[in-house]
């Protein structure tokens, strides 16, 4: 199951080009512009433009302020409405919604999780003239137009300093298993995959390495070595930095962001391959403003646009030539060869067995 070479090679090729062409010859942003006239992705020529565009952010939420503001600038006309959720509790919006959706568009969160959407008729098409910014076409965007990347991160552990202090001779984890240690036993945080993104990517990681039978007798003892599940998934990168425990799971990125706060916190990533996230954004099917909608997708797709995460404290990778990465670091590193359209065609049915058969969903800390 595991193909380690050709999409870890297509990302490394990937965040080169973006890094060569920022500094050389930046594809220049389409210029903020009204839907586009006439074709099948148009509003109707007759139809007032909208005022407002509802959101539904999975990101932190300093992250989600900060683009709606930012939106807001461009478009002073429209008024960015957004409620933060997790990736996993967005899904579930989003179906219980299927009938009268009260969203536009969703924006950030892992693409297995636009993968499901998409295959449950809860996305709608669109064909970005920006699409051709994205420096990864068949890494980066939905083939018939569901989904766009719009970030990219990479999974690693986050070690309390302190801790390490305070247990003379443990090292932080530098493979999966040495999650396993007993020093680490009731010592783990990471999120529930039933409503994190990246817990869910953290577990079909392990499943793409380990194979699935296997893969599953390990999460089973990892999630015995839990000391809470969390509802969000950068949520033990918080918790460890102020010593609740010692390790947890959670993307680089929001590591990083932590250790800027004054966490003392120490990154380290599986040596033997880790999984990466693609950020993805969709418009919902029947979105009430689709106009709006789809300035926001443009928006999201321009050079610019994605070099704002550090002024609102997130570190992910663009996706996009022109923009300029952070933390190219954070991609630096062992990337296995992330099976996004296998990952998300069997959420439902991973996650179900994980909450019915590993670890219930009930009193995640929030």
């Amino acid at each position: 199951m595991i193909r380690f070479g050709r999409i870890a090679g297509m990302l490394t090729l990937a965040l080169f080009l973006t890094v060569l062409l920022a500094a050389c010859t930046a594809v220049p942003a389409a210029p903020p512009a009204a839907a586009p006239a006439g074709g099948e992705n148009a509003a109707s020529d007759n139809a007032a433009a909208s005022t407002e565009l509802n959101l539904l952010c999975t990101p932190q939420v300093q992250w989600c302020e900060g683009m709606k503001a930012e939106f807001e600038k461009v478009y002073p006309d429209i008024t960015v409405n957004f409620v933060r959720m997790s990736s996993g509790e967005s899904l579930t919006r989003l179906r219980n919604e299927k009938d009268n959706p009260q969203f536009d568009i969703w924006w950030g969160g892992p693409v297995d999780s636009f993968v499901a959407a998409a295959q449950e008729g809860l996305l709608e098409a669109y064909d970005s003239p920006n699409m051709a910014n994205l420096a990864n076409p068949e890494l980066y965007k939905d083939p018939n137009n569901y989904w766009a990347g719009i970030y990219m991160g990479s999974l690693g552990f986050a070690t309390n300093q302190t801790w390490l202090d305070e247990n003379p001779g443990v090292e932080p984890p530098r493979s999966w298993d040495d999650l396993l240690k007993p020093e680490f036993k009731g010592q783990i945080m990471v999120a529930h995959p039933s409503s994190s993104g990246t817990s869910y990517t953290a577990l079909c990681t392990i499943l793409q390495i380990k194979g699935e039978e296997e893969g599953w007798k390990f999460i089973k003892d990892y999630a015995g070595q839990v000391l809470q599940f969390t509802k969000s998934g950068a949520a033990p990168a918080k918790f460890v930095g102020q010593g609740e425990a010692a390790v947890g799971i959670v993307f680089s990125h929001d590591i990083v962001a932590e250790i800027e706060k004054g966490s003392p916190l120490v990154l380290t990533f599986p040596e033997e391959g880790t999984g990466y996230e693609i950020g993805g954004m969709g418009i919902i099917k029947g979105a009430k403003h689709l106009d709006a909608a789809k300035k926001w997708f443009d928006w999201a797709l321009e050079p610019a646009t994605q070099e704002l995460g550090p002024k609102y404290g997130a570190y992910q990778a663009p996706t996009v030539i022109g923009a300029k990465p952070s933390r190219p670091e954070l991609l630096e590193v062992n990337l296995i060869d992330y099976d996004f359209d296998w990952c998300g065609s069997n959420k439902t049915a991973f996650v179900d067995k994980f909450t019915n058969e590993i670890a219930t969903a009930e009193n995640l800390k929030e």
